[in-house]
Protein backbone atom coordinates (compact mmCIF):
# COMPACT_ATOMS: atom_id res chain seq x y z
CA UNK A 1 0.00 0.00 0.00
CA UNK A 2 3.01 2.18 0.48
CA UNK A 3 4.40 1.69 -2.90
CA UNK A 4 0.86 2.59 -4.35
CA UNK A 5 0.71 5.77 -2.14
CA UNK A 6 3.92 7.00 -3.03
CA UNK A 7 3.03 6.06 -7.01
CA UNK A 8 -0.43 7.31 -7.66
CA UNK A 9 0.21 9.45 -10.19
CA UNK A 10 2.20 7.41 -12.29
CA UNK A 11 -0.13 4.65 -11.91
CA UNK A 12 -3.10 6.94 -12.85
CA UNK A 13 -1.44 8.13 -15.99
CA UNK A 14 -0.42 4.38 -16.48
CA UNK A 15 -4.35 3.11 -16.30
CA UNK A 16 -5.14 5.92 -18.52
CA UNK A 17 -3.29 4.92 -21.61
CA UNK A 18 -4.28 1.74 -20.71
CA UNK A 19 -8.04 2.59 -20.82
CA UNK A 20 -7.35 4.64 -24.39
CA UNK A 21 -5.41 1.53 -25.88
CA UNK A 22 -8.63 -0.64 -25.27
CA UNK A 23 -11.03 1.65 -27.15
CA UNK A 24 -12.67 3.04 -24.60
CA UNK A 25 -14.16 6.61 -25.36
CA UNK A 26 -11.59 9.34 -23.98
CA UNK A 27 -14.23 11.50 -22.28
CA UNK A 28 -15.52 8.74 -20.66
CA UNK A 29 -11.81 6.78 -19.88
CA UNK A 30 -10.52 10.68 -18.63
CA UNK A 31 -13.83 10.67 -15.84
CA UNK A 32 -13.96 6.97 -14.99
CA UNK A 33 -9.80 7.13 -14.06
CA UNK A 34 -10.56 10.11 -11.83
CA UNK A 35 -13.33 8.91 -9.89
CA UNK A 36 -11.66 5.49 -9.44
CA UNK A 37 -8.51 6.72 -8.41
CA UNK A 38 -10.30 9.17 -6.23
CA UNK A 39 -11.99 6.58 -4.56
CA UNK A 40 -8.66 4.73 -4.05
CA UNK A 41 -7.52 7.37 -2.72
CA UNK A 42 -9.94 8.35 -0.29
CA UNK A 43 -9.79 4.74 0.57
CA UNK A 44 -5.87 4.71 1.25
CA UNK A 45 -6.51 7.89 3.65
CA UNK A 46 -3.96 9.69 1.24
CA UNK A 47 -7.19 12.45 -0.05
CA UNK A 48 -10.28 13.96 1.61
CA UNK A 49 -13.75 12.96 0.71
CA UNK A 50 -14.48 16.82 0.15
CA UNK A 51 -12.23 16.54 -2.73
CA UNK A 52 -15.08 16.00 -5.49
CA UNK A 53 -16.83 18.71 -3.74
CA UNK A 54 -15.04 21.15 -6.33
CA UNK A 55 -16.54 19.12 -9.29
CA UNK A 56 -20.03 20.41 -9.35
CA UNK A 57 -18.16 24.10 -9.43
CA UNK A 58 -15.62 23.47 -11.91
CA UNK A 59 -18.55 21.43 -14.48
CA UNK A 60 -20.22 24.91 -14.22
CA UNK A 61 -17.19 26.60 -14.79
CA UNK A 62 -17.01 24.83 -18.05
CA UNK A 63 -20.63 25.56 -19.15
CA UNK A 64 -19.93 29.36 -18.09
CA UNK A 65 -17.01 29.50 -20.39
CA UNK A 66 -17.63 32.22 -22.47
CA UNK A 67 -14.79 31.42 -24.97
CA UNK A 68 -16.28 27.92 -25.73
CA UNK A 69 -18.94 29.23 -27.52
CA UNK A 70 -16.75 30.19 -30.32
CA UNK A 71 -16.19 26.52 -30.90
CA UNK A 72 -20.09 26.13 -32.18
CA UNK A 73 -19.92 29.31 -34.05
CA UNK A 74 -16.45 28.67 -36.42
CA UNK A 75 -17.98 24.66 -36.93
CA UNK A 76 -21.26 26.16 -38.20
CA UNK A 77 -19.91 29.03 -40.31
CA UNK A 78 -17.96 26.44 -41.73
CA UNK A 79 -20.67 23.97 -42.58
CA UNK A 80 -22.68 26.14 -43.96
CA UNK A 81 -19.97 27.39 -46.20
CA UNK A 82 -19.01 23.97 -46.91
CA UNK A 83 -22.34 23.07 -48.15
CA UNK A 84 -22.99 26.42 -50.24
CA UNK A 85 -20.77 25.61 -52.54
CA UNK A 86 -17.82 27.82 -51.95
CA UNK A 87 -15.36 25.41 -52.17
CA UNK A 88 -16.69 24.38 -55.85
CA UNK A 89 -16.21 27.75 -57.16
CA UNK A 90 -12.65 28.72 -55.26
CA UNK A 91 -11.14 25.26 -56.59
CA UNK A 92 -13.20 26.32 -60.05
CA UNK A 93 -12.05 29.69 -60.45
CA UNK A 94 -8.38 29.04 -58.95
CA UNK A 95 -8.02 25.83 -61.09
CA UNK A 96 -8.44 27.95 -64.49
CA UNK A 97 -6.15 31.06 -62.90
CA UNK A 98 -3.21 28.77 -62.53
CA UNK A 99 -4.51 26.05 -65.44
CA UNK A 100 -1.72 27.21 -67.79
CA UNK A 101 1.29 26.22 -65.38
CA UNK A 102 2.81 22.49 -64.45
CA UNK A 103 1.08 21.36 -61.23
CA UNK A 104 -1.54 24.68 -61.27
CA UNK A 105 -4.32 22.23 -59.77
CA UNK A 106 -2.46 21.34 -56.76
CA UNK A 107 -1.46 24.81 -56.69
CA UNK A 108 -5.12 25.39 -56.70
CA UNK A 109 -6.31 22.86 -54.10
CA UNK A 110 -3.07 24.22 -51.56
CA UNK A 111 -4.59 28.41 -52.08
CA UNK A 112 -8.02 26.99 -51.66
CA UNK A 113 -7.24 25.10 -48.58
CA UNK A 114 -5.71 28.21 -47.13
CA UNK A 115 -8.73 30.10 -47.72
CA UNK A 116 -11.19 27.51 -46.61
CA UNK A 117 -8.97 27.18 -43.57
CA UNK A 118 -9.27 31.08 -42.99
CA UNK A 119 -12.94 30.59 -43.56
CA UNK A 120 -14.16 27.16 -42.22
CA UNK A 121 -11.50 26.33 -39.29
CA UNK A 122 -12.73 22.55 -39.81
CA UNK A 123 -10.53 19.94 -41.27
CA UNK A 124 -13.45 17.62 -42.54
CA UNK A 125 -14.83 20.18 -44.38
CA UNK A 126 -11.98 21.41 -46.42
CA UNK A 127 -10.81 17.61 -46.98
CA UNK A 128 -14.28 16.36 -48.30
CA UNK A 129 -14.86 19.33 -50.07
CA UNK A 130 -11.62 19.39 -52.04
CA UNK A 131 -11.76 15.63 -52.55
CA UNK A 132 -14.89 15.81 -54.08
CA UNK A 133 -14.08 18.02 -56.48
CA UNK A 134 -10.45 18.60 -57.47
CA UNK A 135 -9.50 14.69 -56.73
CA UNK A 136 -11.37 13.30 -60.01
CA UNK A 137 -10.43 16.14 -62.08
CA UNK A 138 -6.82 15.77 -61.03
CA UNK A 139 -6.90 11.73 -61.92
CA UNK A 140 -8.70 12.72 -65.31
CA UNK A 141 -5.26 15.12 -66.47
CA UNK A 142 -2.36 12.62 -65.21
CA UNK A 143 -1.76 13.69 -61.80
CA UNK A 144 -0.06 11.24 -59.76
CA UNK A 145 -2.07 9.60 -57.76
CA UNK A 146 0.22 9.83 -54.40
CA UNK A 147 0.87 13.63 -55.20
CA UNK A 148 -2.60 14.20 -55.67
CA UNK A 149 -4.24 12.46 -52.29
CA UNK A 150 -1.19 14.20 -50.69
CA UNK A 151 -2.11 17.53 -51.13
CA UNK A 152 -5.25 17.62 -51.06
CA UNK A 153 -5.60 15.98 -47.20
CA UNK A 154 -2.37 17.97 -46.52
CA UNK A 155 -4.30 21.43 -47.49
CA UNK A 156 -7.29 20.29 -45.53
CA UNK A 157 -5.00 20.03 -42.84
CA UNK A 158 -3.96 23.46 -42.63
CA UNK A 159 -7.76 24.22 -40.98
CA UNK A 160 -5.60 23.07 -37.82
CA UNK A 161 -3.35 26.11 -38.08
CA UNK A 162 -4.44 28.83 -40.04
CA UNK A 163 -7.25 31.12 -37.68
CA UNK A 164 -10.13 30.63 -36.85
CA UNK A 165 -8.91 26.77 -35.77
CA UNK A 166 -10.43 24.87 -33.43
CA UNK A 167 -7.76 24.08 -32.16
CA UNK A 168 -6.55 27.11 -31.05
CA UNK A 169 -9.28 27.86 -29.35
CA UNK A 170 -9.11 24.98 -27.42
CA UNK A 171 -5.59 25.46 -26.88
CA UNK A 172 -5.92 29.36 -25.33
CA UNK A 173 -8.58 27.80 -22.93
CA UNK A 174 -6.32 25.15 -21.66
CA UNK A 175 -3.19 27.88 -21.59
CA UNK A 176 -5.18 30.52 -20.19
CA UNK A 177 -4.08 32.66 -23.04
CA UNK A 178 -6.33 35.47 -25.24
CA UNK A 179 -7.79 33.69 -28.18
CA UNK A 180 -6.81 36.59 -30.18
CA UNK A 181 -3.32 36.40 -29.28
CA UNK A 182 -3.18 32.83 -30.30
CA UNK A 183 -4.89 33.48 -33.48
CA UNK A 184 -2.31 36.26 -34.17
CA UNK A 185 0.83 33.94 -33.34
CA UNK A 186 -0.34 31.25 -35.49
CA UNK A 187 -0.65 33.11 -38.96
CA UNK A 188 2.70 33.60 -40.14
CA UNK A 189 3.65 29.99 -39.49
CA UNK A 190 0.36 29.44 -41.26
CA UNK A 191 1.26 31.24 -43.93
CA UNK A 192 4.91 29.52 -43.91
CA UNK A 193 3.55 26.44 -44.26
CA UNK A 194 1.40 26.80 -47.10
CA UNK A 195 4.16 28.66 -48.75
CA UNK A 196 6.13 25.20 -47.94
CA UNK A 197 3.42 22.83 -49.49
CA UNK A 198 3.97 25.10 -52.87
CA UNK A 199 7.56 24.96 -52.86
CA UNK A 200 7.32 20.90 -52.13
CA UNK A 201 4.78 20.81 -55.34
CA UNK A 202 7.09 23.21 -57.54
CA UNK A 203 10.50 20.66 -56.68
CA UNK A 204 8.20 18.05 -57.87
CA UNK A 205 7.44 19.49 -61.08
CA UNK A 206 11.49 20.20 -61.74
CA UNK A 207 11.85 16.73 -60.53
CA UNK A 208 9.26 14.71 -62.59
CA UNK A 209 7.29 16.96 -64.39
CA UNK A 210 4.77 14.06 -66.11
CA UNK A 211 2.99 14.15 -62.30
CA UNK A 212 1.98 17.51 -62.34
CA UNK A 213 0.94 18.27 -65.73
CA UNK A 214 -0.69 22.30 -67.11
CA UNK A 215 -4.34 21.78 -68.01
CA UNK A 216 -4.77 20.94 -71.79
CA UNK A 217 -6.11 23.93 -73.57
CA UNK A 218 -9.69 22.61 -74.07
CA UNK A 219 -9.38 22.59 -69.83
CA UNK A 220 -9.17 25.96 -69.71
CA UNK A 221 -12.22 27.07 -70.93
CA UNK A 222 -12.33 30.51 -68.96
CA UNK A 223 -10.05 33.23 -70.06
CA UNK A 224 -9.60 37.33 -70.29
CA UNK A 225 -11.81 39.29 -68.84
CA UNK A 226 -14.29 36.50 -67.91
CA UNK A 227 -11.66 34.91 -65.77
CA UNK A 228 -11.29 38.13 -63.97
CA UNK A 229 -14.59 38.78 -63.49
CA UNK A 230 -14.62 35.05 -62.19
CA UNK A 231 -11.80 35.46 -59.82
CA UNK A 232 -13.21 38.69 -58.29
CA UNK A 233 -17.00 37.20 -57.89
CA UNK A 234 -15.24 33.70 -56.37
CA UNK A 235 -12.64 35.43 -54.37
CA UNK A 236 -14.25 38.36 -53.00
CA UNK A 237 -16.96 37.19 -50.49
CA UNK A 238 -14.24 34.79 -48.82
CA UNK A 239 -11.66 37.30 -48.21
CA UNK A 240 -14.36 40.17 -46.53
CA UNK A 241 -15.69 37.25 -44.65
CA UNK A 242 -12.06 36.46 -43.26
CA UNK A 243 -11.72 40.22 -42.80
CA UNK A 244 -15.46 40.17 -40.91
CA UNK A 245 -13.98 37.15 -38.40
CA UNK A 246 -10.20 37.54 -37.98
CA UNK A 247 -9.91 41.44 -38.89
CA UNK A 248 -12.14 42.35 -36.19
CA UNK A 249 -10.48 40.55 -33.81
CA UNK A 250 -6.73 41.28 -34.82
CA UNK A 251 -7.95 45.23 -34.58
CA UNK A 252 -9.61 44.34 -30.64
CA UNK A 253 -13.43 45.44 -32.35
CA UNK A 254 -14.93 42.12 -31.71
CA UNK A 255 -13.61 39.15 -29.11
CA UNK A 256 -13.24 35.60 -30.81
CA UNK A 257 -17.04 34.64 -29.70
CA UNK A 258 -18.26 38.17 -31.27
CA UNK A 259 -16.19 37.28 -34.33
CA UNK A 260 -17.26 33.47 -34.57
CA UNK A 261 -21.07 34.80 -34.35
CA UNK A 262 -20.45 37.48 -37.22
CA UNK A 263 -18.57 34.73 -38.95
CA UNK A 264 -21.77 32.53 -39.05
CA UNK A 265 -23.78 35.05 -39.60
CA UNK A 266 -21.94 35.79 -42.48
CA UNK A 267 -21.78 32.48 -44.10
CA UNK A 268 -25.36 32.43 -44.15
CA UNK A 269 -25.97 35.82 -46.27
CA UNK A 270 -23.55 34.13 -48.61
CA UNK A 271 -25.49 31.00 -48.54
CA UNK A 272 -28.52 32.93 -49.05
CA UNK A 273 -27.08 35.22 -51.78
CA UNK A 274 -25.83 32.08 -53.93
CA UNK A 275 -29.98 30.41 -53.07
CA UNK A 276 -28.24 27.49 -51.68
CA UNK A 277 -29.17 28.05 -47.99
CA UNK A 278 -32.29 25.54 -47.49
CA UNK A 279 -33.92 24.44 -44.58
CA UNK A 280 -32.05 20.53 -45.01
CA UNK A 281 -28.67 22.00 -45.14
CA UNK A 282 -29.09 24.43 -41.94
CA UNK A 283 -30.80 21.60 -40.10
CA UNK A 284 -27.87 18.93 -40.81
CA UNK A 285 -25.40 21.92 -40.24
CA UNK A 286 -26.93 22.32 -36.36
CA UNK A 287 -26.91 18.91 -36.00
CA UNK A 288 -23.28 18.53 -36.62
CA UNK A 289 -22.24 21.65 -34.74
CA UNK A 290 -24.56 20.69 -31.68
CA UNK A 291 -22.88 17.02 -31.98
CA UNK A 292 -19.01 18.07 -32.43
CA UNK A 293 -19.78 20.86 -29.48
CA UNK A 294 -21.05 18.06 -27.05
CA UNK A 295 -17.95 16.15 -28.09
CA UNK A 296 -15.60 18.78 -27.50
CA UNK A 297 -17.68 19.44 -23.81
CA UNK A 298 -17.89 15.85 -22.60
CA UNK A 299 -14.09 15.78 -23.54
CA UNK A 300 -13.57 18.88 -21.23
CA UNK A 301 -15.69 17.57 -18.34
CA UNK A 302 -13.59 14.30 -18.49
CA UNK A 303 -10.18 15.80 -18.58
CA UNK A 304 -11.51 18.08 -15.45
CA UNK A 305 -12.35 15.12 -13.52
CA UNK A 306 -8.97 13.32 -15.00
CA UNK A 307 -7.15 16.61 -12.90
CA UNK A 308 -9.11 17.40 -10.16
CA UNK A 309 -7.63 13.86 -9.17
CA UNK A 310 -4.15 13.81 -10.68
CA UNK A 311 -3.39 17.25 -8.99
CA UNK A 312 -4.60 16.06 -5.45
CA UNK A 313 -2.12 13.19 -5.54
CA UNK A 314 0.80 15.64 -7.06
CA UNK A 315 0.21 14.32 -10.90
CA UNK A 316 1.59 17.69 -11.67
CA UNK A 317 4.72 17.77 -9.33
CA UNK A 318 5.45 14.17 -11.08
CA UNK A 319 5.43 15.47 -14.48
CA UNK A 320 7.51 18.77 -13.46
CA UNK A 321 9.86 16.84 -11.81
CA UNK A 322 10.07 14.47 -14.94
CA UNK A 323 10.10 17.44 -17.41
CA UNK A 324 12.34 19.54 -15.55
CA UNK A 325 15.09 16.50 -15.07
CA UNK A 326 15.81 16.29 -18.64
CA UNK A 327 19.08 17.13 -20.21
CA UNK A 328 19.35 20.14 -22.59
CA UNK A 329 17.43 22.43 -20.68
CA UNK A 330 14.76 24.61 -22.53
CA UNK A 331 15.87 22.73 -25.35
CA UNK A 332 15.64 19.88 -24.27
CA UNK A 333 12.54 20.09 -22.87
CA UNK A 334 11.10 21.31 -26.15
CA UNK A 335 12.51 18.67 -28.46
CA UNK A 336 11.19 15.65 -25.90
CA UNK A 337 7.99 17.40 -25.84
CA UNK A 338 7.57 17.44 -29.69
CA UNK A 339 8.77 13.61 -30.56
CA UNK A 340 6.55 12.72 -27.46
CA UNK A 341 3.36 14.66 -28.62
CA UNK A 342 4.05 13.34 -32.61
CA UNK A 343 4.44 9.56 -31.01
CA UNK A 344 0.95 10.13 -29.53
CA UNK A 345 -0.39 11.97 -32.62
CA UNK A 346 -0.85 8.22 -34.49
CA UNK A 347 -3.53 7.03 -31.54
CA UNK A 348 -4.98 10.61 -30.25
CA UNK A 349 -6.62 13.09 -32.16
CA UNK A 350 -5.79 16.97 -31.44
CA UNK A 351 -9.12 17.74 -29.11
CA UNK A 352 -7.78 14.66 -26.91
CA UNK A 353 -4.14 15.92 -26.90
CA UNK A 354 -5.31 19.43 -25.96
CA UNK A 355 -7.04 18.23 -23.28
CA UNK A 356 -4.69 15.49 -21.42
CA UNK A 357 -0.96 16.34 -22.62
CA UNK A 358 -0.97 20.37 -22.71
CA UNK A 359 -2.26 20.63 -18.97
CA UNK A 360 0.27 18.87 -17.95
CA UNK A 361 3.23 20.23 -19.86
CA UNK A 362 2.11 24.47 -19.57
CA UNK A 363 2.87 24.46 -16.31
CA UNK A 364 6.58 23.32 -16.86
CA UNK A 365 6.61 25.72 -19.95
CA UNK A 366 5.77 28.54 -17.89
CA UNK A 367 8.70 28.02 -15.39
CA UNK A 368 11.24 27.10 -18.06
CA UNK A 369 10.51 30.72 -19.02
CA UNK A 370 8.81 29.76 -22.58
CA UNK A 371 5.94 32.09 -23.53
CA UNK A 372 3.11 29.55 -23.51
CA UNK A 373 1.50 31.79 -26.82
CA UNK A 374 4.43 30.76 -28.51
CA UNK A 375 4.52 27.23 -26.80
CA UNK A 376 0.73 26.53 -28.03
CA UNK A 377 1.01 27.52 -31.28
CA UNK A 378 4.26 25.50 -31.45
CA UNK A 379 2.03 22.63 -30.27
CA UNK A 380 -0.48 22.86 -32.63
CA UNK A 381 1.65 22.42 -35.35
CA UNK A 382 2.75 19.48 -34.16
CA UNK A 383 -1.06 18.42 -33.32
CA UNK A 384 -1.84 18.82 -37.01
CA UNK A 385 0.15 15.78 -38.05
CA UNK A 386 -2.49 13.28 -36.13
CA UNK A 387 -4.67 13.75 -39.48
CA UNK A 388 -1.66 12.84 -41.55
CA UNK A 389 -0.29 10.23 -39.39
CA UNK A 390 -0.74 6.17 -41.69
CA UNK A 391 -2.77 4.53 -40.51
CA UNK A 392 -4.66 6.55 -38.45
CA UNK A 393 -4.71 9.92 -39.57
CA UNK A 394 -7.87 11.66 -40.22
CA UNK A 395 -7.89 13.59 -42.89
CA UNK A 396 -6.52 10.31 -44.94
CA UNK A 397 -9.85 8.55 -43.61
CA UNK A 398 -12.10 11.33 -44.84
CA UNK A 399 -10.58 11.49 -48.29
CA UNK A 400 -10.79 7.35 -48.49
CA UNK A 401 -14.06 7.65 -48.29
CA UNK A 402 -14.92 10.11 -51.00
CA UNK A 403 -11.81 8.98 -53.15
CA UNK A 404 -12.90 6.91 -56.41
CA UNK A 405 -11.93 3.23 -56.65
CA UNK A 406 -8.82 3.90 -58.63
CA UNK A 407 -7.29 5.35 -56.05
CA UNK A 408 -5.59 2.96 -53.01
CA UNK A 409 -5.49 3.17 -49.44
CA UNK A 410 -1.56 2.47 -49.92
CA UNK A 411 -1.48 5.45 -52.23
CA UNK A 412 -3.14 7.87 -49.50
CA UNK A 413 -0.69 6.74 -47.13
CA UNK A 414 2.48 7.26 -49.40
CA UNK A 415 1.30 10.15 -50.73
CA UNK A 416 0.79 11.37 -46.80
CA UNK A 417 4.34 10.86 -45.90
CA UNK A 418 5.74 13.96 -47.38
CA UNK A 419 3.70 16.41 -46.28
CA UNK A 420 4.19 15.00 -42.29
CA UNK A 421 7.60 15.59 -42.89
CA UNK A 422 7.13 19.34 -44.21
CA UNK A 423 4.89 19.27 -40.93
CA UNK A 424 7.86 18.55 -38.73
CA UNK A 425 9.93 20.93 -40.72
CA UNK A 426 7.95 23.32 -40.16
CA UNK A 427 7.70 22.32 -36.18
CA UNK A 428 11.65 23.08 -36.23
CA UNK A 429 11.71 25.81 -37.94
CA UNK A 430 9.46 27.63 -35.25
CA UNK A 431 11.81 26.17 -32.36
CA UNK A 432 14.77 27.55 -34.57
CA UNK A 433 13.13 30.76 -35.02
CA UNK A 434 11.31 31.69 -32.18
CA UNK A 435 10.02 35.25 -33.73
CA UNK A 436 7.70 33.23 -36.62
CA UNK A 437 5.41 33.28 -33.60
CA UNK A 438 4.67 37.16 -33.36
CA UNK A 439 1.41 38.50 -31.40
CA UNK A 440 0.29 41.15 -29.35
CA UNK A 441 2.45 44.45 -27.73
CA UNK A 442 6.07 43.35 -27.60
CA UNK A 443 6.42 46.25 -24.45
CA UNK A 444 3.56 44.46 -22.67
CA UNK A 445 5.25 40.83 -23.28
CA UNK A 446 8.73 42.16 -21.72
CA UNK A 447 6.91 43.57 -18.40
CA UNK A 448 4.96 39.71 -18.30
CA UNK A 449 8.25 38.54 -18.81
CA UNK A 450 9.50 40.36 -16.00
CA UNK A 451 6.74 40.18 -13.36
CA UNK A 452 7.14 36.40 -14.31
CA UNK A 453 11.02 36.37 -13.34
CA UNK A 454 10.12 38.63 -10.27
CA UNK A 455 12.40 41.66 -11.83
CA UNK A 456 9.42 43.63 -12.64
CA UNK A 457 9.89 47.69 -11.90
CA UNK A 458 7.65 49.22 -9.58
CA UNK A 459 4.08 50.77 -10.61
CA UNK A 460 4.70 54.65 -11.79
CA UNK A 461 3.69 56.63 -8.95
CA UNK A 462 3.89 60.32 -8.66
CA UNK A 463 7.51 60.77 -8.18
CA UNK A 464 8.06 58.26 -11.71
CA UNK A 465 6.06 61.22 -13.57
CA UNK A 466 8.23 64.76 -11.96
CA UNK A 467 10.69 65.64 -14.25
CA UNK A 468 13.62 65.87 -13.37
CA UNK A 469 16.24 68.47 -12.99
CA UNK A 470 18.08 71.13 -10.67
CA UNK A 471 16.76 71.17 -7.58
CA UNK A 472 15.12 74.73 -8.06
CA UNK A 473 13.88 73.68 -11.08
CA UNK A 474 12.62 70.40 -9.66
CA UNK A 475 10.48 72.12 -7.00
CA UNK A 476 8.81 74.52 -9.71
CA UNK A 477 7.95 71.62 -11.51
CA UNK A 478 6.71 69.91 -9.24
CA UNK A 479 4.48 72.81 -7.47
CA UNK A 480 2.91 73.34 -11.00
CA UNK A 481 2.43 69.51 -11.50
CA UNK A 482 0.78 68.97 -8.40
CA UNK A 483 -1.34 72.15 -9.03
CA UNK A 484 -2.50 71.21 -12.51
CA UNK A 485 -3.37 67.69 -10.78
CA UNK A 486 -5.36 68.50 -7.83
CA UNK A 487 -7.01 71.31 -10.53
CA UNK A 488 -7.74 68.05 -12.55
CA UNK A 489 -9.05 66.10 -9.66
CA UNK A 490 -11.48 69.23 -8.60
Amino acid sequence: MEWVIANMAPLMFGALVLFLLFGYPVAFALAANGILFGLIGIELGLLQPALFQALPERIFGIMANDTLLAIPFFTFMGLILERSGMAEDLLDTIGQLFGPIRGGLAFAVIFVGALLAATTGVVAASVISMGLISLPIMLRYGYDKRLATGVIAASGTLAQIIPPSLVLIIMADQLGRSVGDMYEGAMVPGLVLTGLYVGYVVLITIIKPSAAPALPPEARTLRGSKLLLRVLTALVPPLVLIFLVLGTIFLGIATPTEGGAMGAAGALILAVSRKRLTWQLTRQAMETTGKLSAFVIFILVGSTVFGLTFRAVDGDLWVEHLLLSLPGGEIGFLVVVNIMVFLLAFFLDFFELAFIIVPLLAPVADKLGIDLVWFGVLLAVNMQTSFMHPPFGFALFYLRSVAPPAIKTTDIYWGAIPFVCIQLIMVALIITFPNLVSYGDEHQKELQRMERDGTAPPPAGLDTLIPQGTDDEQSSDNADLLKGLQGDAK
